[in-house]
Order: C-alpha cells, then sequence, then structure tokens
C-alpha cells in the first residue's frame, strides 16, 4: 500500500513537472526531472516487472522506441525534438486505454457534455475507437 502511494505521488509531480517544463518554453531540467519521475512513479504503481512487461512486449516495441527514445533526446539536450518523440511514443503505447477513458470522461456530468459539443464530439469518438489489443 506504502508503494501505490508512493508511486502515484511520484507520477504526479513527473506529470506536473513536464507540464511545468512545457509551460516554461521546454525547459530542460524540469522536462527531464518530470520523465524520470513519470517513469519511476509508474514502475511504484505497477511493479518493475509488470512495467518491463509493459513497454517490452513485442506489438509495443515501436511506441516504446519512440517514448524511451524521447525521454533520452529530452535528457541529452534538445527537447522540443524529444517531447515530440515522447508525446508520439505516448500515445501509441496507451492507445488501448483511451477507449476506456473516453467512455468514463462521457459519463461525467459536466465534461460528458463538453464532449458532446459538434466540433469536438468526432475527434473524441475518433480517439475512443480502438481496433487494437492492450
Amino acid at each position: 500500500m506504502i508503494t501505490l502511494t508512493i508511486g502515484m505521488g511520484l507520477t504526479g509531480f513527473g506529470v506536473f513537472f513536464l507540464f511545468f517544463g512545457m509551460i516554461l518554453f521546454f525547459d530542460k531540467a524540469l522536462l527531464a526531472i518530470g520523465n524520470i519521475l513519470f517513469v519511476a512513479g509508474l514502475s511504484f504503481v505497477i511493479g518493475l516487472e509488470r512495467t518491463f512487461r509493459f513497454f517490452f512486449q513485442r506489438h509495443k516495441m515501436k511506441a516504446t522506441g519512440f517514448f524511451l527514445g524521447g525521454v533520452f533526446v529530452v535528457l541529452i539536450g534538445w527537447p522540443i525534438i524529444g517531447v515530440v518523440l515522447e508525446v508520439y511514443g505516448f500515445f501509441l503505447l496507451f492507445r488501448g486505454f483511451f477507449p476506456v477513458a473516453v467512455g468514463f470522461i462521457r459519463r461525467v456530468p459536466i465534461l460528458g457534455s463538453l464532449l458532446n459539443l459538434p466540433g469536438i464530439s468526432g475527434l473524441v469518438d475518433k480517439v475512443g475507437e480502438s481496433n487494437t489489443m492492450v
């Protein structure tokens, strides 16, 4: 139970530092700290073995390469290119979870009505579709 709490805290701080680093015009140090905290927090939440199995499945190798390559590129000092690679890898890695997230958000009172607006609903429907396995 304590590792779950630590993991959620590390992941939350990682997301905060990533967001803050992007707001401050892609600050290299904040993005690097955010990346390290996010990956460490994910490892604490689901465990080292399951994290390794999640990232290194045969059908997710391209996504893992982009995500971890982006982390590496940020760490060596090219934050904009690294963040673009990370975001692409993140969407490839977690695209199986998007339909679940969209379904959940659609049931939230205010957010659900926002997702049903004419311009947004088509995009959300496209993101919410999934024909791949997690």
